[in-house]
């Protein structure tokens, strides 16, 4: 038994390459299923070696036969054919390299091919790939259009020249790739993956010319429909004749039952659209005509009503409206000014009934001292007090002496204002009454 591996006593090549041999010789035969990616039959020789590739995983692997079993299928081996090998895994030490010994080996039949496919179909389906909803509509004119197709196929002049016929002025971005084989289906994605990146193309058509279900199958590969859903421009598929069907078309925005269909629906048609600009003119020159024709009737209907045959008369009648209007203004202003001035005079002429100016001029006076207090009553002063007397006409002082005489009254306004009457009825004051004047 040989000892663990260590840094100390490392395993030397040799045991290495024994024990991966016990390992893989534990493996025993197993079934394969792949596509032939290449094939090389030298003349003569007893043993074909092929390299079969799975298309999914984009994975391959060496394959060895006797001539025999390849000379035994039913059809003709070629590149790109799908078969199904019974085989053993066989490391070769002295290259340190592993392949496959195969057995038996069986050509996959086209119905196994269309039930792979349906069943893919149907898997892609379930997880939406192909839902209406997230198809994208078509640029209505746009200014690059992708073009993966085979380099000078006939694929390629169809949709270009088409296009070119309906719209001349449409640019292309053309991806040459290979369309049949087992690499096809990378070649599509890889050319996909570099037109999507592209800011100016604006819609991407993967063309390819009809042909057998071999033939085609790269265009229901796996990685590539989910390529195309993952796309952010707007995918067509143009693959085969009308009656071909591929995954792409499912998975595509928009089927194009053949290249020239795809040309077709990619750019508008130039003539089309001219002779529609030429409808709508004269459809809006029409339509305008009528209108103007029926607003100068209109206008010529006006023109005949009376009012409009002497237009002043109706202004003449609007400004004797406006006269009246003022007139009756300036009367009810006049008015509500009269009975202001008269509101105002009665209101003046009870101010004056009413202030002390209007008592004073009927004789009457008040009489304060020094500090401004209103003498009221005799018993408000002394003798000899002096005191200012107002009247009419101004003020006075006088001076208090003593009580009034016997035959004198006097008067006592309200506001304080006082009256005084000697005997006799005569007004103002004596030596021998209640106040002396003095001249102040």
């Amino acid at each position: 038994m040989t000892a663990p591996s260590t840094a100390e006593q490392p395993w030397p090549v040799r045991t290495v390459s024994r024990k991966l041999t016990e390992w893989i010789g534990r493996l025993g035969e197993v079934w394969v299923e792949g596509q032939v990616a290449q094939l090389s039959r030298r003349a003569g020789a007893s043993t074909v070696f092929l390299v079969l590739r799975d298309p999914v995983a984009d994975m391959s692997l060496s394959v060895s036969c006797r001539r025999d079993l390849i000379d035994a299928l039913p059809v003709s081996l070629a590149e790109g054919a799908r078969i199904i090998v019974r085989a053993r895994a066989d490391f070769y030490a002295a290259r340190g390299t592993l392949s496959l010994r195969a057995n038996e080996i069986r050509a996959v039949g086209v119905g196994d091919l269309l039930a792979r496919i349906e069943r893919l179909r149907q898997l892609l389906a379930a997880e939406g790939l192909f839902d209406t909803a997230r198809k994208r509509r078509l640029p209505f004119l746009p200014p690059v259009v992708g073009l993966i197709t085979g380099r000078g196929s006939a694929a390629e002049h169809d949709v270009v020249e088409n296009a070119r016929r309906r719209w001349p002025a449409v640019r292309f971005a053309t991806h040459a790739c290979a369309v049949q084989g087992p690499t096809a289906a990378r070649s599509v994605i890889d050319g996909l993956g570099i037109l999507d990146l592209d800011p100016n193309v604006a819609v991407i058509v993967i063309a390819r010319g009809g042909g057998s279900v071999e033939d085609l199958l790269p265009f229901s590969d796996e990685g590539l429909c989910r390529a195309i859903a993952a796309c952010r421009t707007p995918v067509v598929s143009a693959i085969g004749h009308e009656s071909d069907t591929c995954l792409i078309d499912y998975v595509a925005d928009v089927r194009a039952s053949t290249p020239t269909d795809a040309g077709v629906k990619i750019v508008p048609d130039l003539a089309a659209e001219q002779a529609g600009l030429a409808r709508m003119r004269r459809a809006s020159y029409t339509s305008l005509s009528r209108r103007i024709a029926h607003d100068l009737a209109w206008l010529a209907g006006i023109r005949r009503h009376p009012v409009l045959g002497d237009p002043e008369s109706l202004l003449d009648h609007r400004g004797r409206e406006v006269e009246a209007t003022r007139a009756r203004v300036r009367r009810h202003i006049a008015a509500q000014l009269a009975q202001g001035q008269a509101d105002l005079d009665h209101i003046r002429a009870r101010i004056l009934a009413l202030s002390p100016a209007a008592t004073l001029s009927r004789g009457y006076a008040v009489i304060t001292t020094d500090n401004g207090d209103v003498v009221r009553a005799p018993a408000a002063v002394v003798d000899g007090q002096r005191l200012h007397i107002r009247v009419a006409g101004g003020t006075f002082g006088a001076r208090a002496e003593s009580e009034l005489k016997s035959g004198a009254r006097a008067t006592s306004g309200r506001d304080g204002t006082t009256e005084s009457e000697p005997p006799g009825g005569s007004t103002g004051s004596r030596r021998g009454g209640t106040t002396e004047s003095e001249t102040g």
